[in-house]
């Protein structure tokens, strides 16, 4: 699976921590900035490049980081064809691909559990989309794109 992953300024240690996760389990990791050093970063223009990324299939899911996770969503769900899930336990990451087929988990730097990432990020790429009745509300969301 290729996943694309981008944070803002005050999420690139944790960026650098789910990158190293996403590769134990065996995935590609397109890291889409920002680079290594606490500059002030705006979270839409790294938002929007992950969104991309799905958008044009050429990765198959995202992972975005920022204080809190909020702006990351709001921005990527700009992106035509994302589902942006704001996750904070195990229990929304597990439906946000569950019942939403999310395709970009969005993560607060500043509530994410350490202790939990390495489960939850592992959780989220394992969890498959159950189809059935929630497919028909994926594409009712998707339908309101056009």
């Amino acid at each position: 699976m290729n996943i694309s992953i981008a944070s803002d300024h005050r999420g690139i240690e944790l960026k650098d921590k789910i990158k190293s996760i996403i590769s134990s389990l065996g995935h590609n990791v397109n890291d889409c900035g920002p680079v290594n050093d606490k500059e002030s970063v705006d979270y839409p223009d790294f938002a929007v490049k992950v969104a991309n990324c799905i958008s044009s299939g050429d990765s198959d899911r995202g992972i975005l980081i920022c204080g809190t996770g909020i702006g990351m969503s709001l921005a990527a769900n700009k992106v035509k064809g994302v589902r942006a899930a704001l996750c904070h336990n195990m229990l929304t990451i597990e439906m946000s691909r569950r019942h939403n087929d999310a395709n970009i988990l969005c993560l607060g730097n500043d509530i994410v559990d350490l202790n939990e990432i390495e489960k939850q990020i592992e959780l989220w790429i394992n969890t498959e989309f159950e189809g059935g009745r929630h497919e028909r509300r994926v594409e009712k969301i998707m339908s309101l794109e056009k």
